[in-house]
């Protein structure tokens, strides 16, 4: 990857090796396809995904593997899942560059973030419309 940052994904996949650029645009791909509301943007100078004004995925080229954030890795759904993959506690999920990457692993990842995120946007308008407790 060039050490410049990249304005959009485009310029972000277009600073990396041929094959590696395949394997990000599967996985952009397969992101658009689950979530195609989401809108796409760079945050954090690394490809992003957001719903409904919060992030809902990321995703990041590395020398020997392509990583994306954030996962439920506290998810026992998802422990199955995850068993052949290094995963972070903080959320990260790797892909090495060695293997396919995993495109419904990657659809099953978002669609769960996608409730995630209607979840906490049905809470947050619940919690406006809450009576004001006084004192």
């Amino acid at each position: 990857m060039t050490a410049i940052k990249p304005n959009n994904i485009d310029e972000y996949i277009a600073g990396f090796p041929k094959d590696v650029q395949k394997k990000l645009n599967q996985i952009r791909a397969s992101i658009k396809k689950a979530a195609p509301e989401a809108l796409e943007t760079i945050s954090y100078s690394i490809p992003a995904f957001k719903f409904n004004g919060r992030a809902l995925v990321y995703f990041a080229g590395y020398k020997n593997h392509i990583g994306l954030y954030p996962v439920p890795t506290q998810n026992a759904e998802f422990n199955k899942d995850f068993a052949a993959y290094k995963t972070s506690g903080k959320g990260a999920i790797q892909f090495s560059l060695e293997q396919p990457i995993p495109l419904d692993l990657i659809t099953k990842i978002v669609t769960f973030r996608l409730q995630e995120n209607s979840t906490f946007e049905k809470n947050k308008s619940r919690k406006k419309n809450l009576p004001v407790k006084r004192a």
